[in-house]
């Protein structure tokens, strides 16, 4: 497994978001790194959608953010840039 790579473009190296979750030899923080940045993605293709671009990103969106909390990991809305992309 490419960390680098997965953390640049998490959908060229796993199928789901569930996959981070339970791929081995990742710790928890390299799987959240990920997730934040699969989560970044997904948001971006929210913003399209917004701006009547073709695509859904919903359902890779809520993937995401389940897995992140599956992991325990929870967002500080205090450390979050106002932005429909959140933060990375």
């Amino acid at each position: 497994m490419d960390l680098e790579k997965a953390l640049v473009d998490p959908a060229a190296v796993f199928n789901t978001p569930d996959e981070v979750v339970t791929t081995g030899g990742l710790s928890t923080d390299d799987r959240i790194r990920i997730l934040q940045r699969w989560e970044y993605d997904a948001r971006e293709l929210t913003v399209a959608d917004d701006e009547n671009m073709p695509g859904d990103s919903t359902p890779l969106l809520d993937q995401v953010l389940a897995a992140l909390h599956r992991l325990g990991y929870s967002p500080d809305p205090d450390q979050e840039p106002p932005t429909k992309q959140g933060g990375v």
